[in-house]
C-alpha cells in the first residue's frame, strides 16, 4: 500500500478550479430551458397575519402571465409545524405567499402589483423576553415554545411571573427552562471558587447572505423532477425538495454543480425550491426563480440570538470550577432550532470545568427562519464566554494563553450531558504553536497601546466545534480499472471542502491521486435510485 502521508500537505490543485477561473462555471441562475418562463413572489408585509381573500384575476389576464401558484397547490404537509413554501399564516415579514410565472420578470412583477389580497394582522413578538411576559404576545396562534414529545412537537405558551422579571433588574431572568442537564455540583463549585463572575451577554441573531442567492430552475421530463439550484449538500437537499413537491426522491434528479456560499444556510435545500417545481408542473413549462438580495434576507436564514446568563468560577491557579449557564434563545417562527442546545456541550468542552449546570429555553418570535450558520451554538457560547477568560485571567495574574491551557481538553476529556469521550485532542499544543508563530509573548505588551484616536489590541480566543455526527455525503467505488472515484454529495463552497474530503477519503485508502476521480454536481451521478 503506498505511503497513507503522501497526500497530506501536498499542494494539490481541486478539480474545479479551471472552471472558476476561467468562469466557465455553471451555477443555479445561469441555467436555461426551452419555453422557460420567469416567476416572482409576493411576500407578506407583516410580520404575522391571516391571509382572507386572494383576487388574482387582473394579474391572470395581464399578457405575457401563464399561471399562479398558491398555498393551496403545495402537496399536505406531515407535520402543522414545518415550514413550506407558501402560505396563508405569515409569521415574518416576507415570507411567500404565492408566486406568479410569466415570459419575463417585469411581466411577472408587473402581474404581482395586479394581485389583491386582504391580511387580517394577528399579534407578533420580536424579542423573546417579550413573548416570556404575563400576558405577552405569541408568535404563533397557540403557543410561543416547542416541547418534543414521542418524537414529535407540541406548541405550548410559557409565561414567566411578573416577579421574576423585577427581582432580576438589569439581569436576564431565569424562569422554568425547558431543557436542563447538570454535571458535578455546580452550587460547591462556584463557593469554592477565588473569583466569581455573573453576567448578562446578548448575542444578536445575524442573517446569511451569500454572494450566490438561492436562485433555482425547475423542469420536467420523462416523469421526473430537474432541479437546478445552489446548495451545500445535494444528498441532504434531494429529500427536502422530494416532499416539498410530493414525489418520491428516486423521481428526482437534483443538480447542483457549484455553490456560491450557503454557510450553513443551504445544508438541506430551501423553502423556495419547490416553488418552480410546481410552477413547472402545474403550467408545463420550465420556471426560473431568481431570488432577491431582499428576499434572500427574508428567508435566507439567520442564526439563532441568545439572551444568556453565565455565573462562572475560577480557582487562583486559574482552573474554572463551575459554569452555570442558562440561554434564551431566539428561535424565529419555526422547527426546534439546536444551537442552544449545541452552546451548552462547547461549553463543557471549551472550558472543562469541574461541575457544570445548563438551563434553557427556546422562544418562538416573529421574524425570519433560523438554521445553522458556521458552528451553530458554538460561536455565540465562545463569543460570549471567551471575554470572561481574559477577565478572569488578568484578575487572577495569569497570562491569558496559560489559563486556557490550564483549562483545555485532553485526551481523557469528557464533554456535555452524555459525558462524551474526545478520541484525541491536542489542545494546548495547539496553543503553544499559535503563541509561538504569533510571537505572543512580545506582542501581547502591544495590547492596550493608544495612538489618538487608535487603541491595539491583542488577544487569543480557543473555538471547538462538534459536528458532522448524522447522515452522508459521499460514495466511494473502486473501478476495474484501478481508478478510484470518490462521488461528492456536499457543496463546492470554494474552500476546497469538495476536493480535501475526497483527498483524505484517498489517503486513508493509501490510492495516488493521479487514479481518483472526483464527481460531484448531480444526484443523477452518484444515486442509483436517481440515474437518468
Amino acid at each position: 500500500m503506498a505511503d497513507n502521508s503522501s497526500l497530506i500537505g501536498r499542494d494539490i490543485p481541486p478539480p474545479d478550479l479551471v472552471a472558476k477561473v476561467t468562469g466557465k462555471a455553471r451555477f443555479a441562475e445561469d441555467f436555461r430551458a426551452d419555453g422557460m418562463l420567469f416567476a416572482k413572489l409576493l411576500v407578506s408585509p407583516m410580520p404575522h397575519a391571516r391571509v382572507r381573500r386572494i383576487d388574482a384575476s387582473a394579474a391572470l389576464r395581464l399578457p405575457g402571465v401563464s399561471g399562479i401558484l398558491t398555498a393551496e397547490d403545495l402537496p399536505e404537509a406531515n407535520n402543522p409545524y414545518a415550514e413550506r413554501p407558501l402560505t396563508m399564516e405569515p409569521l415574518y415579514e416576507g415570507e411567500p405567499i404565492l408566486a406568479v410565472a410569466a415570459v419575463d420578470e417585469t411581466t411577472a412583477a408587473a402581474a404581482i402589483e395586479r394581485i389583491e389580497i386582504d391580511f387580517e394582522p394577528l399579534p407578533f413578538v420580536i424579542d423573546p423576553l417579550e413573548s416570556l411576559r404575563p400576558g405577552g404576545p405569541d408568535a404563533r396562534v397557540g403557543g410561543n415554545t416547542f416541547v418534543r414529545e414521542d418524537r414529535a412537537l407540541r406548541l405550548e405558551a410559557v409565561k414567566w411571573p411578573a416577579e421574576l422579571f423585577r427581582q432580576a433588574g438589569d439581569q436576564l431572568p431565569m424562569g422554568e427552562p425547558t431543557a436542563e442537564w447538570t454535571i458535578g455540583d455546580v452550587a460547591a463549585g462556584l463557593a469554592a471558587a477565588d473569583f466569581v463572575l455573573d453576567e448578562s451577554i446578548v448575542h444578536q441573531s445575524l442573517t446569511h447572505h451569500p454572494l450566490e442567492p438561492r436562485s433555482c430552475m425547475a423542469y420536467w421530463m420523462n416523469g421526473k423532477l430537474y432541479l437546478h439550484a445552489s446548495t451545500q449538500s445535494t444528498v441532504r437537499t434531494l429529500g427536502a425538495v422530494a416532499r416539498g413537491v410530493g414525489i418520491d426522491p428516486s423521481e428526482v434528479v437534483f443538480i447542483s454543480e457549484y455553490c456560491g456560499g450557503g454557510f450553513g444556510s443551504k445544508i438541506a435545500g430551501s423553502i423556495n425550491m419547490p416553488i418552480p417545481a410546481l410552477l413547472a408542473r402545474k403550467i408545463g413549462r420550465p420556471v426560473m426563480l431568481r431570488v432577491t438580495r431582499a428576499e434572500e434576507n427574508y428567508f435566507g436564514r439567520a442564526r439563532p440570538g441568545f439572551q444568556a446568563r453565565v455565573k462562572m468560577g475560577w480557582r487562583s491557579d486559574g482552573r474554572v470550577t463551575a459554569i452555570d449557564l442558562y440561554v434564551v434563545q431566539d428561535n424565529g417562527p419555526y422547527g426546534s432550532q439546536s444551537d442552544m442546545f449545541t452552546a451548552g456541550s462547547i461549553a463543557s468542552l471549551a472550558y472543562t470545568p469541574l461541575a457544570m449546570r445548563f438551563r434553557g429555553i427556546s422562544v418562538l418570535t416573529n421574524t425570519p427562519p433560523r438554521s445553522a450558520q458556521r458552528a451553530p451554538g458554538g460561536v455565540q457560547v465562545v463569543t460570549m464566554l471567551e471575554p470572561l477568560m481574559d477577565r478572569a485571567a488578568r484578575r487572577l495574574g495569569i497570562d491569558r494563553v496559560e489559563i486556557r491551557k490550564i483549562n483545555a481538553a485532553d485526551h481523557e476529556t469528557k464533554f456535555g450531558p452524555r459525558q462524551t469521550p474526545l478520541t484525541s485532542a491536542f489542545v494546548r499544543e495547539a496553543l503553544d504553536k499559535g503563541a509561538e508563530l504569533f510571537g505572543w509573548q512580545e506582542r501581547q505588551r502591544l495590547s492596550r497601546r493608544r495612538n489618538g484616536t487608535k487603541v491595539t489590541g491583542v488577544g487569543v480566543a480557543l473555538s471547538p466545534f462538534v459536528g458532522g455526527s448524522t447522515g452522508y455525503d459521499g460514495l466511494v467505488i473502486l473501478k476495474p480499472d484501478g481508478t478510484l472515484t470518490i462521488h461528492q454529495g456536499i457543496g463546492n463552497l470554494g474552500t476546497h471542502s469538495m476536493a480535501d474530503t475526497a483527498r483524505a477519503a484517498a489517503d486513508v485508502l493509501g490510492m495516488p491521486w493521479e487514479q481518483c476521480k472526483v464527481v460531484w454536481g448531480s444526484t443523477a451521478r452518484h444515486l442509483p435510485h436517481s440515474s437518468v
